[in-house]
């Protein structure tokens, strides 16, 4: 992908991965270029979504981001706190958060998800309000769907290993099988 196919992907929607009775809907920041660019989420090769959904035990192997629409038949789905892409998540501005967090409220009422997995607790905080959120699950319900708060898997959080991330989304998964 060429550096002019990415920036032309800017401000550019990605349709979300959404069903009925999902267990868990990922929640991402908002879409990269390289996600706006390919319709998939989590598409920037660095980003390890896919790599700790499989490790954590969601999937039975690992998807590629092209194969998105296979989550569904796993009671998963995806969606974005800001619908608009972007290069980095520093060019979205408070309000968009705070609007952001609006539209995610309705759609998880709509939804109703078990469970809402924010990845990126200062996403999370920014949305919601929340500014002493930390990782884990949350106090906060939007109707029947609990809140799960996951390191940003951007390649760029250098404070999350791959492993140290796969272990967080397997404390989620394990509360998700147990609520059934």
């Amino acid at each position: 992908m060429t550096p002019a196919e990415l920036e032309a992907a800017r401000d550019r929607l990605v349709p979300d991965v959404v069903g009925d009775g999902l267990r868990v809907l990922f929640c991402g920041i908002n879409p990269g270029l390289m996600t706006a660019a390919t319709g998939h989420h989590f598409a920037r090769p660095g980003n390890r979504f896919w790599p700790a959904l499989h490790a954590s035990g969601f999937t039975p192997r690992r998807l590629d981001p092209s194969e998105q629409a296979e989550l569904v038949r796993h009671g998963l789905g995806i969606t974005n706190v800001v619908a608009r892409a972007s290069a980095r998540a520093d060019e979205l501005s408070d309000e968009e958060y705070r609007e952001g967090g609006r539209i995610l409220e309705e759609k998880v009422l709509r939804l109703r998800p078990r469970w809402l997995a924010v990845a990126g607790v200062t996403a999370y905080r920014a949305a919601f309000g929340d500014k002493k959120a930390t990782i884990g699950p949350q106090t906060r319900t939007i109707g029947d769907t609990r809140i799960w708060a996951l390191p940003n898997p951007s390649g760029l959080n250098a404070h999350w290993t791959l492993a140290t991330m796969a272990e967080e989304y397997g404390r989620l998964r394990h509360a998700a099988e147990a609520d059934g």
